[in-house]
């Protein structure tokens, strides 16, 4: 039991060796690999960095041919560090262990690779290292579903509608043909006409702007069962394949995006114009509102609400 113990929280390199599979495989290791990154599921962790330490081996199988001492034939070290700054860069993640798994799974994609230990601590939560590891192996990708690729998914048409736009009676006209359309639809909105609270502190302020256009979302829902308010990408990704009209309620997307917009929700449409591109959206269709300042990250439709035919 003492050895199990003092196993547990050896490095990941004596933890492969003493885990490992028949047959000779290799192992590189990268060791002490501190990032600094926002990450974390409490609110005191939000809007700002931690030191995070990564600790992973990588498993692989021997090269059958002389390496040559040449690196395009191994699996190259940067591969694993590449690996860890594509997901920091990907999404702001709550959990370690989420982090964890997509970095194994990211680094099991690539064709040498048989088994991965990743460690990784939060150095400065506490008076030690908070940290979670876990193992995993090209047999675990056999049952795990692939990620569709970027530009593979869908690319819906985004629709910011104003206040009157929303109130007005050709809403329902409106959703009409919206529904018809090739391409799925995301519907974006403000804040209702009345002032949200002000806190008089900057990030509170931002995430009570952000809950007035969720408050906001929802008013648009209740105005027509098609319209249902979504907040995740994956629920966005669900709607789109299956031709559900979304409300985007953008609380959580902006919040863990990792580039995030540089403005706030006070210009909504900027906001909305964000998302789109944010998501890789065809275009971005403003009902009963002037298009925003400066480039957009999409092409930008005006209609006026008492003329618009869509």
């Amino acid at each position: 039991m003492t050895k199990e113990i003092r196993l547990a929280f050896e490095h990941p390199d004596a933890r492969a060796d003493a885990t490992a599979p028949d047959g000779p495989l290799d192992r590189i290791s990268l060791r002490d690999h501190i990032v600094e990154v926002e990450i974390g599921a409490f609110q005191s962790e939000r809007g700002t960095t931690q030191r995070i330490r990564f600790n992973v081996v990588v498993e692989v199988r021997p090269l059958s041919d002389p390496v040559d001492d040449d690196v395009d034939r191994i699996l190259s070290y940067d591969r694993v560090t590449e690996a860890i700054a594509a997901e920091l860069a990907e999404e702001r993640l709550n959990l370690l262990e989420t982090l964890a798994d997509r970095i194994a799974t990211r680094i099991l994609q690539e064709p040498q690779a048989v088994r991965t230990f990743v460690r990784i601590e939060k150095l400065d939560r506490g008076p030690g290292a908070l940290g979670v590891e876990i193992v995993r192996s090209v047999d675990d990708l056999k049952t795990k579903p692939v990620n569709a690729q970027a530009d593979s998914g869908p690319h819906p048409h985004v629709v910011y509608l104003t206040n009157a736009a929303v109130k007005s009676a050709n809403l329902g006209r409106w959703l009409d043909q919206l529904e018809a359309r090739a391409e799925p639809v995301i519907l974006c909105v403000g804040r209702a006409d009345a002032p949200a609270p002000q806190t008089g502190h900057r990030m509170t302020q931002r995430r009570v702007d952000l809950l007035a256009i969720e408050q906001n979302a929802w008013v648009l829902a209740g105005r027509d069962d098609r319209c249902v308010v979504v907040d995740t990408r994956t629920e966005l990704d669900w709607a789109m394949k299956n031709g559900q009209i979304s409300v985007w309620a953008p609380s959580k997307i902006v919040l863990d995006a990792v580039d995030g917009p540089t403005v706030g929700p006070g210009d909504p449409v900027a906001l909305a114009a964000w998302f789109a591109g944010h998501i890789e959206a065809s275009d971005l269709l403003l009902i009963g509102e002037a298009p925003p300042d400066g480039p957009a990250p999409v092409p930008v439709l005006v209609q006026d609400i008492a003329q618009s035919g869509l």
